[in-house]
């Protein structure tokens, strides 16, 4: 893993942070009880087992 040599200075710390975006989770469609409904992908298979609700949201 790469080591800073020396400290950062807060405005550089700042400022190469304020780039960093994450990226919104991939959708993926699925038809639960004959409705399709778009989801992510981690979620599926807890809805297809009922643990998550859809229509609470």
């Amino acid at each position: 893993m790469a080591v800073p040599k020396r400290r950062m200075s807060r405005a550089n710390t700042r400022s190469r942070r304020s780039q960093w975006k994450a990226d919104n989770a991939p959708l993926q469609e699925e038809k639960i009880n004959g409705v399709t409904q778009r989801m992510p992908r981690r979620l599926v298979k807890a809805v297809k087992a009922g643990l998550v609700d859809l229509d609470r949201r």
